[in-house]
């Protein structure tokens, strides 16, 4: 029995570059609500946080960067070669990632909830799951990935890799394996079957089409709906008839298809819009629009825009990054009437919104700014 009544817990754990986040974005897809618990202790350690000064008086000024946050660089390379310096910084951050995995779960309105955490066996947090699930890759795969997706040398690489439990000790303990050493195709198949087995009643087409949130409908049956896979080929056909959008454009959404949700809209006459749209660390990120050519384009792109925003607030998100093109931006008065301002990243006040704009600001587009709600997740007491 989870500690939250009512939900279901996964706990998704595995190896660092296992793939693990790829896999909960991908129950997510399936209908979790997702917590990413790592994403969590690098938030309670921001300037600001609950646990910024507690690693400042255990570690000194020396794991400061130049702005005065926390170098996670710094700080990983003194923690990763003292076993003694890791449990001190577990001492400090745990309690408050517990705290804020608590307030995330008790506000969920989803029934089933994935917990991303590296160290969740090491953690109490496990004793909160009904099923854990580890994510595995082999030795290969991980060198790999921290070269390219990482930048670490395979020295500094195989040091992360050695102070953690081989692959096999946590397999060992887990309910569900998910191997992730083939294509994301054959992660996908592995992760459908593990949700179906659980979830009969959930399933569905696996994907569900409604989001939390969504719901309303405007004039001439306007709607917005997740798509779904076999709906794929309807979406490359309609971005390939939009001005200025060409297979390229269609290939690179539909290649994001299992890392981000599509949201269609629809209305009597058929597809009218589109918007690729992820959720990641409480902030919305959307950056891929496509409307028909309508006179009431700006209309509907407002609606596709508002239940985007409702759905990302019944997941709990702080605030919406929209990047557009700047002749979309231009649009002042709808960007305006709609709540976005125009944003550089250096611009946003909080560190973890910071650093999901410049992940994600794609070249030659404009960022667009919404605050989706006053309270935050680990905000200092």
């Amino acid at each position: 029995m989870s500690a939250w009544p009512g939900k279901y817990v996964i706990g998704l754990t595995g190896n660092i570059a296992s793939g693990k986040s790829v896999v909960r974005r991908m129950l997510e897809h399936a209908g979790a609500f997702g917590i990413d618990a790592d994403a969590l202790s690098h938030r309670a350690i921001q300037r600001g946080a609950p646990g910024y000064q507690a690693v400042l008086d255990a570690f000194g000024t020396y794991v400061l960067k130049g702005d005065g946050e926390v170098d996670r660089k710094k700080l990983g390379s003194v923690v990763f070669a003292d076993p003694e310096a890791l449990k001190l910084l577990e001492s400090i951050v745990h309690p408050l990632v517990r705290q804020a995995v608590d307030y995330l779960a008790g506000n969920s309105i989803q029934q089933v909830i994935v917990l991303e955490a590296i160290k969740l066996l090491e953690s109490p947090l496990a004793e909160a799951c009904d099923s854990i699930w580890v994510v595995t890759a082999g030795e290969a795969a991980q060198l790999e990935r921290l070269h390219t997706q990482r930048g670490m040398d395979e020295a500094e690489a195989r040091r992360r890799m050695a102070a953690q439990s081989p692959e096999w000790q946590k397999a060992a303990k887990a309910d569900v394996v998910i191997d992730n050493s083939g294509t994301l195709l054959e992660t996908w198949e592995q992760v459908k079957d593990a949700w179906k087995k659980l979830f009969p009643r959930l399933t569905g087409e696996t994907v569900p089409s409604r989001l939390p949130g969504m719901g309303k409908v405007g004039a001439g049956g306007l709607h917005v709906l997740r798509a779904r896979p076999r709906e794929i080929r309807e979406i490359t056909d309609f971005i390939l008839r939009q001005n200025g959008a060409g297979e390229t454009d269609a290939n690179r959404l539909l290649s994001a298809f299992g890392e981000k949700a599509i949201l269609l809209l629809r209305d009597q006459q058929g597809l009218q819009g589109l918007l690729g749209w992820k959720v990641e660390n409480l902030v919305a990120r959307v950056d891929d629009i496509h409307m028909a050519k309508d006179e009431k384009e700006l209309e509907m792109l407002a609606f596709l825009v508002e239940e985007m925003e409702t759905a990302s607030s019944e997941l709990q998100c702080e605030v919406a990054l929209v990047f557009v093109e700047p002749q979309l931006a231009a649009q002042r008065e709808l960007w305006q009437q709609l709540g976005y301002e125009e944003r550089f990243p250096h611009e946003l006040t909080v560190t973890a919104w910071q650093e999901a704009a410049l992940e994600s600001l794609p070249p030659g587009t404009v960022m667009l700014f919404k605050q989706l709600r006053a309270d935050r997740v680990l905000r200092p007491i």
